[in-house]
């Protein structure tokens, strides 16, 4: 009996305490030998078993998938492995997007702006369309001059009172799809024509108050998305942009 140990000793050596020892041991993970008194003793089969739990959680396995795991049954190891190490870049994923969002409040705060609790509170909340609009406003700025960006927000303000730009973008994200569902299509067809009808009727809230540098502003920054679409996801596709330039060339030709 000199290799076995109390449960004193054990958490020393392991680092863990004795309520995890004792939940480990609930779940069917360890099963320390008992004294007359209750005592636990732990031989060295409990000390390797205690040791590949900890390696497996350092995975990033739950209690249930080490469970599984070390019960000797026959188990796909490929497939836990590969569902962890999906698991795993979903969770890296959400600390990246995270980290991102805390990026840009920290740019606002080193720019002076008032950030309270109850305005971080809303930045957090809000963090997919903040993001967003951060995203954008690092390709605006790469493509756009600091008088065209100002030219651009001197005519919004012309846009009728009350105009909700997030339905906006909603409505070219739904029509977006639906010339995507219809690709490929003769550009001079009904079909296609119809199509560029609605694209037009979309524009008008634009076109009413876009100035001609304003319009070629806006078609230089869609020919040059592949530059910058893995920075901000553009509203429509390259080809949905070259559908819609071919289409209206052939209805000026007609």
């Amino acid at each position: 009996m000199e290799d076995v140990l109390d449960i004193r000793e054990v958490t020393r050596r392991t680092g863990l305490t004795s309520r995890a020892l004792r939940f480990y041991e609930a779940r069917g993970l360890v099963r320390p030998l008992r004294t007359h008194s209750g005592r636990r003793l732990y031989g060295p089969g409990d000390l390797e078993r205690i040791g590949q739990i900890l390696a497996l959680k350092r995975a990033g396995l739950t209690l249930a998938q080490i469970q599984r795991l070390t019960a000797r049954k026959p188990l796909d190891l490929t497939s836990l492995v590969d569902a962890q190490i999906e698991a795993i870049d979903a969770q890296a994923r959400d600390l990246a997007e995270a980290k991102a969002l805390l990026l840009v409040v920290k740019s606002r705060i080193d720019r002076g702006e008032p950030i309270d609790v109850a305005t971080f509170c809303s930045l957090i909340s809000n963090g997919d369309r903040i993001m967003e609009a951060e995203n954008w406003r690092k390709v605006i700025d790469r493509h756009f001059t600091e008088e065209e960006k100002a030219h651009w927000a001197e005519r919004a303000t012309a846009l009728p009172p009350g105009f909700d730009m997030d339905s906006y973008h909603r409505q070219w994200a739904v029509l977006a799809a639906k010339v995507e569902a219809a690709l490929p299509l003769d550009p001079a067809s009904p079909e296609a024509q119809a199509l560029l009808d609605e694209w037009n009727a979309q524009l008008e809230p634009f076109m009413a108050v876009a100035t001609p540098e304003m319009k070629a502003g806006a078609a230089r920054l869609h020919e040059s998305m592949n530059e910058w679409k893995d920075d901000q996801p553009p509203p429509f596709s390259m080809d949905v942009w070259r559908f819609i330039q071919a289409a209206g060339k052939a209805r000026q030709a007609s």
